[in-house]
């Protein structure tokens, strides 16, 4: 019986793994939407962004594992999971009023609005304020949980690529 060495199986894991982590989190954000009805707010949305390019890195390291080096795919991966994780921080800041945000997430109006642009906007429903809480688990937001979740994978990622480079 022979057993395969630890970086070749990871080769071969972690794109699925990624894929896994990436589509499951995108599960977990549209049941929040629409299941239990909780409404995302702009930089709620921004911050699928990432999950949906870890899913598509995945899916590039098992379909086409000859465009980029396993160690190089997997430490793109954890750029991704860091920026994700930088931008769940930025919307923790703006939910405890530490600054202000700067995606559109509030009702501010622009310099000059025609009388028809604002008789529209009369109309429509206004986006969702950034700094709004509508849900959280032992008083934790689901941006506080996320900027935790993908500073976590972003240091597991850098080290699965480590590993990798060091034994290629």
């Amino acid at each position: 019986m022979s057993f395969e060495p630890a970086p070749t199986r990871l080769q071969r894991i972690f794109p699925a793994f990624l894929i896994i982590v990436g589509v499951s989190a995108l599960i977990m954000a549209y049941t929040a939407e629409y299941a239990f009805g909780l409404e995302p707010c702009n930089l709620c949305l921004l911050q699928r962004i990432p999950y949906v390019l870890i899913a598509v890195v995945g899916w590039m390291g098992i379909k086409h594992p000859e465009w980029v080096s396993p160690g190089n795919l997997t430490a793109i991966a954890g750029m991704i999971f860091f920026a994700g994780a930088v931008l769940a921080v930025y919307h923790v800041g703006v939910e405890q009023h530490v600054w202000q945000s700067a995606a559109g997430c509030g009702g501010e109006a622009g310099a000059q609005v025609s009388a028809n642009q604002l008789l529209q906007a009369l109309q429509d429903k206004p986006p969702k304020p950034c700094d709004e809480v509508d849900w959280t688990l032992f008083g934790v937001s689901m941006a506080t949980y996320n900027a935790f979740f993908s500073f976590v994978m972003a240091g597991m990622t850098f080290n699965v690529a480590r590993r990798i480079w060091i034994t290629s």
